[in-house]
């Protein structure tokens, strides 16, 4: 297993982090298996969409706001129950085919890090599975 060191900066944010990702498979040497990343925090999710656009992140984080804002009514005493819901939404981790050396992904797509309850420094685990022979 490997592991992936990110700095966040922001409360919310998506930070891609497709290249990382292909480097660590690249570094692997893993011509044809899967790769899963996957957050151990409970406030940072991991999802795959276009990377293209920044306009499309912000109109995640913008709309996951709309549909779970921060609430003084929540019984979470962290005052971050928002943070584990839109986690919860988004997913904990991602699988992915390794196919020719590289993780497939389209035109478009990346891999974000969903950061819900930040700044802060995060880890995501990546494991390298490779084909059986």
């Amino acid at each position: 297993m490997y592991t992936l060191n990110i700095i966040t900066h922001r409360r919310e944010e998506m930070i891609d982090v497709t290249r990382e990702i292909q480097e660590l498979v690249a570094q692997a040497h893993v011509h044809s298996g899967i790769v899963v990343v996957q957050s151990p925090h409970t406030t940072l999710g991991v999802t795959v969409n276009e990377h293209a656009d920044p306009d499309v992140a912000r109109d995640m984080l913008s709309h996951l706001a709309q549909l779970v804002p921060q609430s003084p009514t929540f019984h979470h005493q962290e005052g971050n129950a928002d943070s584990h819901i839109k986690t919860s939404i988004v997913g904990p981790s991602v699988c992915l085919i390794i196919d020719q050396g590289r993780v497939q992904l389209g035109p478009w797509q990346g891999i974000f890090a969903c950061e819900f309850d930040g700044p802060r420094r995060r880890t995501l685990w990546v494991q390298i599975i490779p084909r059986p022979s």
